[in-house]
């Protein structure tokens, strides 16, 4: 049978249907705060749902450490969203009022990136936006993956990704991805409180939970970030200090004590009058002090 060239489909007659787009989201806005250190990056994926990105910018010369001043210089660190919403429904958090929507594809995960790179260059990536990223581990991993490959070439060491504690979770993430900066949701030194104020925190116990976290560190061998949210009359007094101690006693960690920033009249508890006044000698055992107290706001109030 002869070929017949006019059956050929004619492309050239829709093309103009077709557009070439170098990403699925769109930024739909870009908030600077008052100061400039942050830029909040409102981003609209294909399905029409939002997620937000933050770009956070510092001076790594400002402040000390180990009371030794810090090296360095400018930097930008990058906050990302893995999903919209969230099933965890912590209630001192805005995301977790609102339910889990969808995850997020590895993507949408790492378009943040591309746009985040737009308007500051990035060294650093924080897993910390909306979503529990332990919950779509298969696109978390792969967005890691890539942002650690050309051309973005981050190291390991530069990406944390923070979890409220899903331990199966972190056992995983220690074989796949041994080098990564782990951070964990504390929030409270006993079950009892970490239940009240983080109703997921029922099927991670405490006990398991630690125990997930040593292992982990003996294949990382890098301090693990502990996030303490300070809620007035909750969690900030100072037998919470001591049980905070001795519960990572047997870890090494750095502590990040978080301001509370209220979520309109959806919330039940007030920020803690008590945050300057920590003490770091409260974080002590009887086998001397057990962990660095950093005490920093990780999000601007925009």
């Amino acid at each position: 049978m002869a070929f017949k060239w006019k059956s050929v489909f004619d492309v050239s007659a829709i093309k103009s249907d077709f557009e070439f787009k170098p990403s699925t989201s769109t930024v739909h806005a870009a908030i600077d705060s008052s100061d400039l250190v942050t830029t909040k990056l409102l981003i609209k994926l294909q399905n029409g749902e939002f997620v937000e990105a933050v770009v956070m910018r510092y001076d790594t010369r400002l402040g000390k450490y180990d009371g030794k001043p810090r090296l360095g210089g400018p930097r930008s660190t990058l906050c990302v969203s893995s999903q919209v919403g969230c099933k965890m429904g912590c209630n001192f958090c805005a995301t977790g009022s609102m339910g889990f929507k969808s995850n997020l594809t590895s993507g949408e995960i790492l378009e943040q990136l591309v746009h985040a790179s737009r308007i500051s260059a990035i060294r650093n990536v924080v897993f910390m936006g909306m979503g529990e990223p332990l919950n779509n581990y298969s696109a978390v991993v792969d967005a890691i993956r890539a942002m650690t490959a050309f051309p973005f070439q981050l190291s390991p060491k530069k990406i944390t990704l923070s979890t409220v504690g899903i331990i199966h979770g972190i056992n995983k993430l220690q074989k796949d991805m041994p080098n990564l900066n782990l951070a964990v949701s504390l929030h409270a030194p006993v079950q009892e409180i970490r239940c009240q104020i983080m109703p997921a925190a029922r099927a991670f116990p405490l006990e398991r939970l630690m125990n997930a976290l040593r292992e982990y560190q003996t294949t990382s061998q890098q301090k693990i970030l502990i996030e303490y949210i300070m809620l007035d009359a909750v969690n900030d007094e100072e037998q919470h200090a001591h049980q905070l101690g001795k519960l990572l006693e047997t870890l090494q960690s750095v502590v990040n004590l978080i301001p509370f920033n209220p979520i309109g009249s959806l919330s039940c508890y007030s920020t803690s009058d008590g945050l300057p006044d920590v003490d770091m000698d409260y974080l002590t055992s009887d086998t001397g002090q057990i962990c660095d107290l950093g005490a920093f706001v990780l999000w601007s109030k925009a």
